[in-house]
């Protein structure tokens, strides 16, 4: 008879990290300096692999988000983002407020972003269920969802109480205002 027979479920004790700890383990090497990873919720998660599309549609949008966007904002491409001590993620895309010294004294938090962009392949339930409510709780205002298998574009707005409140999704997404600059949109016609 096997011991854990009438056990439902073993409960593990889970040791999570800060983002200092996190860093630090770069630093001395613990986490080689190419690893594709990201802190969530205090654990090191590594991200999937890009494929070509997913590859192409972050390099499609950065080039029309820094079209419109010009000097009004900065275009941050899968560079992280610090919202909390335990949450570091690495969105593909971020529209962030123009500072100066472009984030060199601190890594931006959700404050800083207006806009949050994840392109999803063969993540979608992660990008969906565990990042996008991990921006609304930190403040960011917008995230989209590029659905490449389901050729959608998942917009979630409106951030409350750490979730947000709207929530959309189209196949042809056509003009699109950017969120925090009056007057700077996108044409997303023909990215999906």
């Amino acid at each position: 008879m096997d011991v854990l027979e009438d056990v439902e479920e073993a409960q593990l004790m889970r040791r999570r990290i800060s983002v200092d700890d996190y860093h630090r383990m770069a630093e001395v090497g613990l986490l080689p300096s190419d690893a594709k990873v990201e802190l969530i919720e205090g654990e090191i998660i590594d991200m999937a692999p890009m494929g070509s599309r997913h590859h192409a549609a972050i390099l499609r949008l950065g080039r029309l988000l820094q079209w419109a966007v010009t000097d009004k904002a900065i275009v941050s491409t899968q560079l992280p983002i610090r919202l909390n001590p335990q949450n570091e993620p690495e969105p593909d895309l971020a529209l962030l407020k123009p500072r100066d010294d472009f984030y060199a004294r601190a890594l931006p938090t959700g404050a800083d972003c207006l806009l949050v962009i994840e392109v999803a392949d063969t993540t979608l339930p992660y990008d969906v269920r565990i990042k996008t409510p991990l921006y609304a709780r930190h403040g960011v205002p917008e995230v989209w969802v590029l659905d490449l298998s389901g050729g959608l574009l998942r917009r979630f707005t409106a951030p409350q109480d750490g979730a947000y409140s709207e929530a959309s999704a189209t196949r042809q997404p056509g003009v699109v205002a950017l969120p925090g600059l009056p007057g700077c949109s996108i044409d997303l016609t023909g990215l999906l």
